[in-house]
């Protein structure tokens, strides 16, 4: 398998990582072929499981991952250990599931493609972890159906961890039993919300739940239930291995969350790729290590993690990639993964693009997603033929004011209102200069323009 077809590329050499600043990364092998059992062992693989069960209880290993700040990797940043001590747990209580999302669907997103390709032991180390600190029961991969290589390596990985007794009854000498299935999905976005998930999990329509109940009280089957995104998972094995503070530490100097991030660039950059580095790290720093804007054009804008996070401006690089940081700039970390756009590119067109994804991939669950997305997608096709009408842009306005947070049934149409309010705010000139002149039979209508938009 050659790791130059694709973006998912690790962009730094075995020399710069280090087991004491790159746990997510210092493992992997410079030809990007995965990494087996024996290598992984031999680089202190699963000791972390080996340890947590000699020396500490479900509730140390909860209160360590709390402490140490890890945040989920999947685009919320809620953290993990806050996430973990919510799970309903007791003698009377059945043992639950842990699932993990690795159904890597955001538009500009490769990072999870790298661990789940080759590092997947990293992976079910991080699983056994977290399914002991939550007495989980059984766990599940659900795979992006088009990840075929991700989902070889897991599938051998899985093998072999079983046949080694990292995986079965047992576990490593003590009285911890749990098991993993690699389950691949058919291809939804909206599988990235963890109750959607759960749906399909269970051969059910891909739609998100009411919560309450909270997967953590009634998740699969009914029964307790964790979801964690891929990334966050990995983190897990290092932080109970080198402890919380030491985790703080890795980020210490450039931001209050805790740990490193798996950092990418795609777009118009001399070299895409992927970079294990401290959260809160600028996105100039990152365009550097890309090495520039290609051909010497000028950056735009810039989204800074993901499709379903808000456009920021060439002078917003120098603030830091973590979560509330982001946060405070009207737009969010997401997955950590920037998509740059250069003088050249249209803003109008990318909005567009993603609306129309968007559009697909609502589960049509309710009105405001499911007919506001389409309608976003006529209204931005008419502005990008230059027919747009007066009155399309406050209508576009209105419309990602209705698809914001709180009202919608789940987060998908919020995370798409995203980039066109803030494309909106930042590129407004764009979208006027798409509203074509008006002719004179328009002028002597006076038929309001909300019902030519709806005949439209």
């Amino acid at each position: 398998m050659s790791v130059a077809r694709y973006h998912s590329q690790l962009r730094q050499s075995a020399a710069e990582r280090r087991a004491e600043t790159h746990p997510l990364t210092w493992r992997l092998r410079e030809d990007g072929a995965m990494v087996g059992l024996d290598e992984y062992v031999a680089k202190d693989g699963y000791a972390a499981v080996r340890e947590v069960f000699d020396r500490q209880s479900p509730e140390d290993v909860v209160a360590t991952m709390k402490t140490a700040n890890v945040r989920g990797r999947g685009g919320g940043g809620f953290s993990a250990g806050m996430k973990w001590s919510l799970t309903m747990k007791g003698p009377d209580i059945p043992r639950g599931y842990l699932l993990c999302n690795a159904d890597e669907m955001e538009p500009g997103t490769f990072k999870d493609r790298l661990l789940l390709e080759q590092q997947p032991h990293l992976l079910i180390e991080g699983m056994i972890l977290a399914a002991y600190a939550n007495h989980s029961y059984y766990g599940y991969i659900f795979l992006r159906g088009e990840y075929v290589d991700a989902a070889r390596s897991l599938a051998r990985a899985l093998e072999e961890a079983r046949a080694a007794g990292w995986l079965g009854r047992d576990i490593a000498g003590s009285d911890f039993d749990f098991d993993i299935v690699l389950h691949t999905g058919a291809g939804r976005y909206i599988c990235g919300e963890e109750t959607a998930l759960i749906n399909s999990l269970e051969g059910q329509r891909a739609n998100p739940r009411d919560k309450p109940p909270f997967p953590g009280q009634s998740g699969a089957w009914g029964k307790p239930t964790v979801v964690n995104n891929v990334e966050t998972l990995c983190n897990a094995p290092a932080v109970m291995r080198h402890g919380a503070d030491w985790y703080q530490d890795l980020s210490a100097d450039v931001s209050e969350d805790g740990g490193t991030k798996l950092y990418g660039i795609s777009g118009k950059v001399v070299r895409s790729g992927l970079w294990e580095l401290p959260i809160g790290t600028t996105g100039r720093e990152l365009l550097e290590r890309a090495g520039g804007m290609r051909d010497g054009r000028a950056l735009k804008t810039w989204l800074p993690g993901g499709g379903s996070t808000g456009f920021l401006l060439p002078e917003h690089l120098d603030q830091a990639l973590d979560f509330d940081t982001i946060g405070e700039l009207g737009s969010r970390l997401g997955t950590g993964l920037l998509t740059v756009v250069n003088e050249d590119q249209s803003v109008l067109s990318l909005v567009r693009n993603l609306e129309q994804f968007f559009a697909r991939e609502s589960c049509g669950w309710c009105t405001p997603c499911r007919d506001g997305l389409p309608w976003t997608v006529k209204l931005l096709q008419a502005l990008e033929r230059g027919e747009g009408e007066s009155g399309d842009l406050e209508l576009l306005d209105k419309l990602a004011d209705d698809l914001g947070p709180a009202k919608t049934f789940c987060a998908h149409a919020p995370g798409a209102s995203m980039p066109l309010q803030s494309a909106l705010k930042y590129f407004r000139d764009e979208f006027e200069r798409g509203v074509a002149p008006p002719s004179h039979a328009a002028q002597a209508d006076s038929t309001p323009g909300f019902i030519h938009q709806q005949v439209r």
